[in-house]
């Protein structure tokens, strides 16, 4: 396409020459004169001038100095622009519909015939793979699981029984959902365990990680709720109640019974106790650990977690008291003689 199409598909303006054709996207030192780039940030201007981009996405109001050879596309949000023309430029491939011969099914279960199961994959009686869904090679999907319309398991997903995946979402490879929630009772001679009876319920447009595990809930669901987005290596206890448009980071593990409100953030390896909740809008900052409620649209940080500026005058205090205990050291020294 050229940098005027590209243009009119982000709702942008382009300050330059709009009629060269651009055939990818790549980063600033890496673009070469087909090719497009974007900087979000003014630290990264400098680096233009030395760029051999056809064209960048820019902010708007960004006073970005451009040499003559590239021309600017002005858009409201660069990055919400870089989404669109990724998928214009590089679109999904849509592989074959219908049932490769290895794929093994269940007794009554239900494929649409828009819908793909690869290879080798393994679909327990009874469930059902909606229109247009991608189930990939040596997925395996218990019995009475429903996979929602376009949704997409990559390959070796597994779905235990009666794991629901709603409409578009998509599961990476070596996610476990559905497995039984860590449940067990002392009987006075060893641990018993408490059957996981519940559910495992995956609303529409949600996205998990590689090697994420979500627990099926002990009695009633564990529920992940509309647009949240799950990263890599997660860890979600049984009956936690997940809400919508959700952010976990990577290596997040969240205690049973937890409810995390609509639109919160959970970054990097935060730490989430049981039976707790978390408000909607709420920051939880990378290493966190939770062990109270967080209030709707509060930051929290440090361990045990409290509001961020509370936590980093706890931190800034820290780190002063070896310079105070050489102080007191002195003093002992200057008033007792030791």
């Amino acid at each position: 396409m050229t940098i005027d199409e590209a243009a009119r598909l982000v709702e942008g303006e382009v300050e330059g020459d709009g009629s060269r054709v651009v055939r990818g996207v790549a980063p600033l030192e890496e673009a070469g004169g087909d090719e497009l780039s974007f900087v979000a940030e003014p630290r990264y201007f400098p680096y233009i001038q030395a760029s051999r981009a056809a064209a960048v996405l820019v902010a708007r109001d960004a006073e970005v100095p451009l040499p003559p050879h590239i021309a600017a596309i002005r858009v409201d949000d660069p990055r919400r622009a870089l989404a669109r023309l990724l998928a214009a430029l590089y679109p999904e491939r849509v592989p074959a519909q219908g049932v490769h011969p290895t794929a093994v099914l269940g007794e009554g279960v239900r494929v649409a015939h828009s819908a793909t199961v690869g290879p080798y994959a393994v679909i327990g009686a009874g469930s059902v793979v909606g229109e247009r869904a991608r189930v990939g090679a040596h997925t395996v999907l218990g019995e009475g699981c429903e996979v929602g319309e376009d949704a997409t398991l990559h390959a070796h997903v597994t779905l235990y029984q009666g794991v629901r995946v709603g409409a578009r979402s998509v599961v990476h490879s070596g996610a476990r959902l559905g497995a039984d929630g860590f449940g067990f009772v002392w009987d006075g001679s060893g641990h018993r365990k408490v059957p996981q009876v519940g559910g495992c319920r995956i609303e529409a447009d949600v996205e998990i990680g590689c090697n994420t595990t979500i627990d099926r809930g002990s009695i009633g669901d564990t529920v992940v709720g509309q647009g949240s987005k799950i990263d890599n290596l997660v860890m979600i206890g049984h009956n936690c109640r997940i809400g919508r448009h959700v952010i976990i980071i990577s290596q997040v593990g969240i205690s049973g019974s937890t409810r995390v409100g609509d639109g919160a953030v959970l970054a990097g390896q935060a730490g989430v106790g049981g039976h707790l909740e978390i408000g909607a809008g709420a920051r939880v900052a990378g290493q966190a650990g939770v062990t109270a409620n967080v209030p709707a649209g509060e930051t929290v940080s440090g361990y045990p977690a409290r509001p961020h500026r509370e936590a980093m005058r706890a931190q800034a205090g820290l780190f002063k008291l070896p310079e105070l205990m050489k102080r007191l050291r002195a003093l002992e020294r200057a008033v007792l003689g030791k």
